[in-house]
């Protein structure tokens, strides 16, 4: 099976949590891995429209939308909540990656278009990422998080 094509949406303060993503699929010993349509390098543009158009075809690449969820994530609107509704136009799958170290969907810090959709939540971890991407399947309707006997069979305690 091939890697999940992934597009990872965050917040510009929370880009670091991106790089180090990044890091875990180049670490050897870290059993993760994704498809990763981001954009090859940062957009060059004060341009919305341009910008989003990039975003769109990287976006219609990927069968699968991750956004990190910090602090702030909730009310980034200009490209974050529209990189959202992107994601859930294309149909792709949907994985909240809580910063805060959370296994379920945060009122407080997700945005509410993901929210009661069928898409799961998981910390900010390589192995429950890593295991959401590789075995999720969308549901229809709520919010959804992985079992405690999912998180011991990864290893968590």
């Amino acid at each position: 099976m091939g890697l999940p094509r992934t597009f990872v949406g965050f917040s510009s303060t929370d880009i670091h949590y991106y790089r180090l993503m990044l890091a875990w699929k180049q670490h050897e010993r870290i059993d993760f891995n994704f498809a990763n349509c981001q954009l090859a390098q940062e957009i060059n543009s004060e341009n919305e429209a341009y910008i989003k158009r990039k975003c769109r075809e990287r976006i219609d690449l990927a069968g699968t939308f991750a956004v990190l969820i910090g602090q702030d994530t909730r009310s980034k609107h200009k490209y974050v909540r529209w990189e959202m509704e992107v994601a859930r136009e294309r149909g792709c799958r949907i994985i909240g990656i809580n910063l805060n170290g959370s296994r379920y969907m945060e009122e407080a810090t997700c945005p509410p278009i993901i929210k009661g959709i069928g898409a799961i939540f998981v910390p900010f971890s390589p192995r429950i990422v890593a295991h959401a991407l590789t075995n999720w399947t969308m549901e229809t309707k709520d919010d959804w998080h992985y079992q405690e006997p999912v998180y011991q069979r990864l290893g968590y305690k």
